[in-house]
Protein backbone atom coordinates (compact mmCIF):
# COMPACT_ATOMS: atom_id res chain seq x y z
CA UNK A 1 0.00 0.00 0.00
CA UNK A 2 1.38 3.31 -1.33
CA UNK A 3 1.69 6.14 1.66
CA UNK A 4 -0.09 4.42 4.06
CA UNK A 5 -1.35 6.40 7.13
CA UNK A 6 0.66 3.48 9.16
CA UNK A 7 3.74 4.41 7.33
CA UNK A 8 3.37 8.16 7.49
CA UNK A 9 2.68 8.80 10.85
CA UNK A 10 5.23 5.81 12.37
CA UNK A 11 8.08 8.12 10.25
CA UNK A 12 6.78 11.04 12.46
CA UNK A 13 6.87 8.94 15.64
CA UNK A 14 10.65 8.54 14.85
CA UNK A 15 11.46 11.68 14.53
CA UNK A 16 10.13 13.13 17.14
CA UNK A 17 12.02 10.26 19.14
CA UNK A 18 15.39 11.89 17.42
CA UNK A 19 14.31 15.04 18.43
CA UNK A 20 14.24 13.71 22.21
CA UNK A 21 17.74 12.27 22.09
CA UNK A 22 19.00 15.23 20.98
CA UNK A 23 17.40 16.67 23.89
CA UNK A 24 18.53 14.29 26.02
CA UNK A 25 22.36 14.77 25.18
CA UNK A 26 21.86 18.68 24.50
CA UNK A 27 20.22 18.74 28.68
CA UNK A 28 23.50 17.10 30.33
CA UNK A 29 25.23 20.57 29.17
CA UNK A 30 21.90 22.62 30.67
CA UNK A 31 22.27 25.14 28.00
CA UNK A 32 19.33 26.96 25.87
CA UNK A 33 20.26 24.73 23.00
CA UNK A 34 18.25 21.69 25.56
CA UNK A 35 15.24 23.87 25.95
CA UNK A 36 14.84 24.56 22.08
CA UNK A 37 15.15 21.11 21.32
CA UNK A 38 12.64 20.31 23.73
CA UNK A 39 10.22 23.00 23.08
CA UNK A 40 10.56 21.63 19.47
CA UNK A 41 10.08 18.42 20.72
CA UNK A 42 6.87 19.66 22.44
CA UNK A 43 5.53 21.42 19.23
CA UNK A 44 6.50 18.46 17.13
CA UNK A 45 4.27 16.01 19.22
CA UNK A 46 1.30 18.66 19.79
CA UNK A 47 0.76 18.77 16.00
CA UNK A 48 1.23 15.25 15.53
CA UNK A 49 -2.02 14.67 18.42
CA UNK A 50 -3.38 17.56 16.67
CA UNK A 51 -3.22 15.54 12.92
CA UNK A 52 -4.43 12.19 15.11
CA UNK A 53 -7.46 14.08 17.05
CA UNK A 54 -8.78 16.45 14.36
CA UNK A 55 -8.25 14.10 11.01
CA UNK A 56 -7.76 10.42 12.05
CA UNK A 57 -9.62 10.07 14.98
CA UNK A 58 -12.79 10.99 13.36
CA UNK A 59 -12.18 9.16 10.06
CA UNK A 60 -11.60 6.08 12.30
CA UNK A 61 -14.86 6.46 14.39
CA UNK A 62 -17.12 7.28 10.66
CA UNK A 63 -15.48 4.51 8.87
CA UNK A 64 -15.45 2.01 11.76
CA UNK A 65 -18.80 3.75 14.09
CA UNK A 66 -16.76 2.55 16.69
CA UNK A 67 -16.85 5.78 19.23
CA UNK A 68 -18.12 5.52 22.58
CA UNK A 69 -15.54 3.58 24.62
CA UNK A 70 -13.58 2.91 21.80
CA UNK A 71 -10.18 3.04 20.88
CA UNK A 72 -10.25 6.41 20.63
CA UNK A 73 -10.88 7.82 24.08
CA UNK A 74 -8.26 5.52 25.45
CA UNK A 75 -5.85 7.45 22.79
CA UNK A 76 -7.42 10.80 23.66
CA UNK A 77 -6.90 10.15 27.52
CA UNK A 78 -3.17 9.03 26.72
CA UNK A 79 -2.68 12.40 24.73
CA UNK A 80 -4.00 14.71 27.87
CA UNK A 81 -1.53 12.45 29.64
CA UNK A 82 1.38 13.19 27.27
CA UNK A 83 0.55 16.92 27.30
CA UNK A 84 0.65 16.83 31.12
CA UNK A 85 4.06 15.87 31.12
CA UNK A 86 5.08 18.05 28.26
CA UNK A 87 3.86 21.07 30.08
CA UNK A 88 5.77 19.91 33.52
CA UNK A 89 9.01 19.47 31.29
CA UNK A 90 8.74 22.79 29.67
CA UNK A 91 7.62 24.30 32.60
CA UNK A 92 11.00 23.04 34.10
CA UNK A 93 13.74 23.73 31.36
CA UNK A 94 12.03 27.14 31.30
CA UNK A 95 13.18 27.86 34.70
CA UNK A 96 16.96 26.44 34.07
CA UNK A 97 15.92 23.32 36.38
CA UNK A 98 17.19 20.57 33.95
CA UNK A 99 16.09 17.85 36.60
CA UNK A 100 13.69 16.22 34.41
CA UNK A 101 14.86 12.55 34.51
CA UNK A 102 11.83 10.88 36.22
CA UNK A 103 9.01 13.28 34.23
CA UNK A 104 10.88 11.97 31.32
CA UNK A 105 10.76 8.65 32.10
CA UNK A 106 7.19 8.77 32.96
CA UNK A 107 6.49 10.25 29.53
CA UNK A 108 8.54 7.82 27.40
CA UNK A 109 6.94 4.71 29.32
CA UNK A 110 3.03 6.43 28.16
CA UNK A 111 4.29 7.17 24.70
CA UNK A 112 6.23 4.36 23.78
CA UNK A 113 2.98 2.30 24.74
CA UNK A 114 1.05 4.58 22.97
CA UNK A 115 2.56 4.56 20.54
CA UNK A 116 3.24 0.93 19.70
CA UNK A 117 -0.70 0.90 20.28
CA UNK A 118 -1.12 3.18 17.49
CA UNK A 119 1.52 1.33 15.17
CA UNK A 120 0.34 -2.26 15.71
CA UNK A 121 -3.42 -1.64 16.09
CA UNK A 122 -4.90 1.76 15.53
CA UNK A 123 -3.06 3.07 11.78
CA UNK A 124 -3.48 -0.34 10.15
CA UNK A 125 -6.87 -0.51 11.43
CA UNK A 126 -7.42 2.81 9.82
CA UNK A 127 -5.37 2.19 6.40
CA UNK A 128 -7.94 -1.19 6.42
CA UNK A 129 -11.15 1.04 6.95
CA UNK A 130 -10.81 3.98 4.18
CA UNK A 131 -9.88 3.66 0.87
CA UNK A 132 -7.19 5.14 -1.32
CA UNK A 133 -8.79 8.26 -2.06
CA UNK A 134 -9.48 8.37 1.17
CA UNK A 135 -6.12 7.99 2.78
CA UNK A 136 -4.39 10.61 0.54
CA UNK A 137 -7.13 13.06 1.48
CA UNK A 138 -6.11 12.45 5.03
CA UNK A 139 -2.78 12.40 4.23
CA UNK A 140 -2.66 16.33 2.53
CA UNK A 141 -4.91 17.30 5.11
CA UNK A 142 -2.20 16.73 7.77
CA UNK A 143 0.12 17.65 5.56
CA UNK A 144 -1.98 20.95 4.98
CA UNK A 145 -1.75 21.44 8.47
CA UNK A 146 2.02 21.00 8.96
Amino acid sequence: MNNSINDFMSRDHDRLELIFKKYEKLRQNKSSSATKSFSQFKRGLEQHIVWEEEILFPLFEDKTGIKQDGPIQVMCQEHKDIKNYLAKIINKIEKEDFKTEELENQLIAILSDHNHKEEMILYPWIDESVNEEEREQSLAKIKKLS
